[in-house]
């Protein structure tokens, strides 16, 4: 690579950092209003040219990025000291030894539950779970996952304070989070399966325990 490639590539890099400064919290507030029209236009965006996809928007997997992003540095902010898993150093844990590896072990994490319940709609409505028909209802999910996630960290964060107040306002946040997804996750089955509401609480419920739980295994690993 020359130099004035370099330059290039450094002008498209820093072009695409600092957008990502307007295209967060429009894709954020868009999400938070519309979160079922979100997750469809995510999946109809991957019908689109390469080029021209998610062209008004963050991509849904960078979009859950940046939420956990944001999370950490919250974190990182208001919090002294490491955080416990960094400074395990036994098992799974020896191999999250920064906040780089903390924050892709997060990504992972929280990538699993869209994961599953994008598995589930497929199960549900019977067609074959391959890598050309899992990407539309994954990305779909990871639209609906960041804000979670996002709020979810916050809710940590409050709950880490000494004051009541603020531990029982983290506490709301978590209830608050799990209650709006949930609702949202039965609103996008039943919509996708056309069943009636026992059968979309029956694939919604079990998707998001089914990937909690797995969520927590691995969660549990790294303790």
């Amino acid at each position: 690579m020359n130099f004035m490639q370099l330059l290039r590539s450094l002008d498209e890099l820093l072009y695409e950092v600092m957008s990502w400064l307007v295209f967060f919290p429009l894709t954020l507030w868009r999400t938070l209003r519309h979160p079922l029209q979100m997750m469809d236009y995510a999946s109809r965006e991957l019908g689109d040219a390469e080029e021209r996809q998610y062209d008004d928007t963050l991509s849904p997997p960078l979009f859950l990025l940046l939420a956990l992003l944001v999370s950490h540095g919250l974190e990182l902010a208001f919090l002294a000291g490491v955080n416990p898993i960094i400074a395990e150093r036994r098992g799974l844990a020896g191999l999250v030894n920064d906040d780089t590896s903390l924050l892709l072990l997060r990504l992972a994490l929280f990538s699993l539950i869209p994961l599953v319940l994008a598995v589930s709609l497929l199960h549900g409505t019977r067609e074959p779970v391959t890598r050309h028909t899992l990407k539309a209802p994954f990305y779909a999910q990871c639209y609906a996952a960041a804000p979670f996630a996002l709020v979810l960290g916050i809710g940590a964060l409050l709950m880490q304070n000494k004051a009541p107040g603020v531990i029982l306002a983290g506490a709301a946040l978590f209830l608050v989070a799990i209650g709006a997804y949930f609702a949202i996750q039965v609103a996008w089955f039943r919509k996708h399966l056309r069943a009636g509401l026992l059968r979309t609480l029956a694939h919604s419920a079990s998707g998001f325990a089914a990937g909690l739980a797995l969520m927590a295994v691995v969660g549990v690993l790294f303790r």
